[in-house]
């Protein structure tokens, strides 16, 4: 059984993020979607509030877990059973930070490979900074969002 974890922060989660989840999940026998803790970034949702989001967005994906965590990526696979990492990538920018990320990974743990899966173009442009970057000045985000959390995302931005 092959088992993949896909690490992030989904501050909050979106449509790409969740067309990543649903590949993955047409790929592997089960997917880990790991939100991260990371004291680096500045969540605008708590973990609960996140994992919320992501239970609701993935609750009819069969195969697929939310699980959170604090700890190295490669600790967190290694603990589940993983063999294979998943990462989203939308533009070259994003190819360069997921290849140092990768390379660092296999120094850890050479036995966790990292699988690149390219956002689908009329996705590529979407991410959660954006989206609460729109959110802030008042622009419509109900696209970019899953149906099921965009007018909890909305309420909580508009605060």
């Amino acid at each position: 059984m092959t088992k993949a974890i896909y690490p992030g922060t989904f501050d909050p989660i979106t449509e790409g993020h969740l067309d990543i989840i649903k590949r993955a999940a047409k790929t592997f026998d089960h997917v880990y979607v790991a939100i991260m803790i990371n004291a680096a970034k500045n969540c605008s949702f708590t973990l609960e509030e996140r994992i919320k989001f992501v239970k609701k967005c993935t609750k009819n994906i069969k195969n697929v877990s939310i699980v959170s965590d604090s700890s190295l990526t490669v600790d967190l696979a290694k603990k589940l059973g993983c063999q294979v990492i998943i990462r989203g990538i939308r533009a070259v920018s994003d190819y360069e930070y997921e290849l140092a990320q990768a390379t660092t990974n296999m120094t850890l743990n050479n036995k966790i490979e990292t699988y690149l899966l390219v956002a689908k173009p009329e996705l590529s442009f979407i991410s959660s900074s954006i989206v609460k970057e729109i959110a802030t000045y008042g622009g419509d985000i109900t696209k970019y969002l899953p149906k099921e959390i965009w007018k909890d995302v909305i309420a909580k931005l508009k605060k």
